[in-house]
């Protein structure tokens, strides 16, 4: 996995507010969410010379601009875009004309061995990713909108949980953290500091470019 769109950055990244990660399983790539700009989703990807037609599958966590706004720097045609079913027709239907899209509701398997865990949450709908690794599941989150407690625990039904990536929005339960064995806080965590002080050993400083190896 590569971040490629954060808050932070490595040397020779940009920075922004917003959120997206490249995934290599087997010989899949998958992009989840785009960040906020198409020019600096565009320019992260060409420092690690990544063309937008590597990517066979995106996958949206939810409809807000600093998870969908670099859409266009990727998208083309013959790919698969997964949406949550509350995604805005207008949105869906503007996608529909370059890529098949596909609505989400309910958890299932996306390729194999990366699922999604369906739409959550009440107020802010969104979906969330979960990898199946050789040291255990992997979430992968957008902003964790629904609350990180709720999506860990609908993570968990696909296996053991051995870690976790992306935003973590307000959640404050800090102690549920203790029993996984990779905590990577990125974008929107409003307790980044107290995670990386609490878990120093387990955690990782999200940032664009950073290359994590989940096995």
């Amino acid at each position: 996995m590569r971040i490629v769109y954060d808050n932070e950055a490595q040397t020779g990244f940009k920075s922004d507010w917003g959120f997206s990660c490249m995934i290599e399983m087997g010989d899949r790539n998958i992009l989840f969410d785009t960040g906020s700009s198409r020019d600096i989703l565009a320019f992260n990807l060409q420092q690690v010379n990544v063309e937008s037609d590597v990517f066979d599958t995106i996958v949206l966590s939810h409809e807000h601009g600093d998870h969908t706004g670099g859409l266009d720097a990727v998208l083309h045609p013959g790919m698969r875009v997964f949406v949550p079913s509350s995604f805005s027709s207008n949105f869906k239907r503007a996608v529909a004309q370059i890529a098949e899209v596909i609505d989400v509701a309910l958890p299932q398997e996306i390729v194999p061995g990366v699922y999604t865990t369906g739409e959550l949450g009440a107020w802010q709908k969104e979906q969330s990713l979960v990898l199946d690794t050789p040291n255990g599941m992997v979430v992968v989150t957008g902003c964790a909108h629904p609350g990180l407690e709720t999506i860990l625990g609908v993570a968990a039904t696909f296996g053991g949980l051995y870690g976790v990536i992306g935003g973590f929005h307000s959640f404050d339960k800090l102690e549920l953290l203790r029993e996984l064995d990779l905590i990577v806080p990125c974008h929107c965590t409003a307790h980044k500091r107290e995670i990386l002080e609490l878990y120093p050993e387990k955690t990782k400083r999200c940032g664009a470019g950073m290359v994590l190896e989940l096995g």
